[in-house]
């Protein structure tokens, strides 16, 4: 149901300008200040830690239009100098070889890109996929400590998106055994003078070194998987090497940390109601409808990642400079309460539940299927088999990852009173 009166100021105190997403309250709990911002209008110049300067846009229907506006592009070469100073990060070689992926690409070249992983990721693959996947989560309980407390992070949902990945793209076993879960870090970004900036470079030639071995064998051992069908792409000349590299980037990054993340903010909400813990735990039926609430409550995907103008633009009754970044708050979006009732409420019930936690259009998450059988499943079985599960730390001491577009935690420690 869609809420048409209006709804009175939050906050009188005027915004900065721009407003800062930065600093431990915001990474805490931004739903406070994205809620002073829908109420102030739907479009705000941001600041990033980095010094980035973007248009955030905030409000439902203004986030469900700029993710379907075809002015809108993503590619990188469409970003102005200004913001070019600031944003690219990653240094090169690897921006130019491991930034072209499905992300940063707009039609025709997009389309053409998008359709080599799609078949990989249906739901008729994803359902025919489901007992395997529950063997996965299964083993990862069965070695979990046989009573708590432990850390479901390190003990399982820092695993098991990625096992499932393995299982779906055709990584081979022994990769899959040298995959170093840091790696999906470099996707924080680590300014240049940066202490930490060797590290993260490290990281970097790592993944991109590895890329190149796992690229090396499956055209020596090619099968009918999603990794051999994109090397033969290459091959062919119907995929560059780096559309392949990237793509294969984003496959191991962006296709298993999201949901890692995601495991841990439903956990979270669900410790933080123990009656729908409770409800779901009684009532696995309701496991579909309760991942949909738990994936607008509180998304992994907090902000999208850059969209540019190719010329100056109205946004929503704002002047966007031609190659300033726009970012669409996904969370922000979900917490509308002009298109959600009771929007801060965890509400396993509701229905219909339009959120917008894969975005929308062309962009919309190729694996949004696989994620929604992956959360279910993950969370079915925890619930299932940890009885009395419960968070095993202050909420106050949660420690939220510092990452510029995602929520999660690196740690969630957890009681229970028996592995089952």
């Amino acid at each position: 149901m869609t809420i048409q009166e209006p709804l009175p100021a939050v906050d009188a105190q005027p915004l900065a300008d721009p407003v800062p997403l930065t600093g431990c309250p915001y990474k805490a709990d931004p739903y406070p200040l994205y809620e002073r911002m829908r109420e102030a209008g739907p479009v705000h110049r941001v600041l990033f830690p980095s010094g980035v300067q973007a248009w955030l846009v905030t409000g439902y229907d203004a986030a469900h239009a700029a993710l379907n506006d075809d002015r809108l592009g993503k590619n990188h070469d469409r970003g102005n100098d200004r913001w070019r100073a600031r944003a690219s990060i990653m240094p090169e070689p690897q921006h130019s070889q491991l930034q072209v992926h499905l992300l940063h690409q707009d039609p025709p070249k997009h389309t053409h890109m998008r359709h080599f992983v799609t078949d990989a990721f249906t739901p008729r693959r994803v359902e025919q996929l489901r007992p395997r996947l529950q063997e996965l989560a299964d083993a990862l309980v069965d070695a979990l400590p046989a009573a708590g407390p432990t850390d479901l992070v390190a003990g399982f949902a820092a695993h098991f998106p990625f096992r499932v990945l393995a299982e779906v793209v055709g990584l081979p076993a022994e990769s899959a055994a040298r995959f170093d879960r840091d790696w999906g870090k470099v996707v924080q970004p680590v300014g240049p003078t940066d202490p930490g900036r060797p590290l993260y470079e490290a990281r970097l030639q790592g993944l991109q070194s590895y890329i190149a071995e796992v690229v090396t064998h499956k055209r020596e051992h090619a099968d009918d998987d999603l990794l051999s069908r994109l090397v033969a792409a290459r091959d062919q000349g119907e995929l560059s090497q780096e559309e392949l590299d990237s793509m294969i980037f984003q496959l191991l990054v962006a296709g298993q940390e999201p949901v890692t993340n995601q495991i841990t903010t439903a956990l979270i909400a669900l410790f933080r109601h123990p009656d729908q813990l409770a409800r779901l735990r009684d009532d696995p039926a309701l496991m579909p409808r309760a991942v949909e609430e738990l994936l607008r409550h509180d998304s992994a995907f907090e902000l999208t990642t850059w969209r540019f103008f190719d010329q100056d633009s109205e946004l929503h009754g704002s002047e966007i400079p031609a190659g300033d970044s726009v970012i669409v708050s996904l969370c922000a979006a979900n917490r509308d309460p002009r298109r959600f009732d009771d929007p801060d409420a965890l509400d396993l019930d509701r229905s219909p539940n339009p959120h917008l936690a894969f975005g929308h259009g062309i962009h919309f998450c190729p694996g949004a299927a696989l994620a929604r059988a992956e959360l279910q499943i993950a969370l079915g079985t925890l619930l299932r088999r940890l009885p009395g599960l419960h968070l095993a730390i202050d909420d106050d001491d949660i420690e939220w990852i510092p990452a510029v577009l995602g929520r999660g935690t690196n740690r969630l420690p957890a009681g229970y009173d028996r592995r089952l």
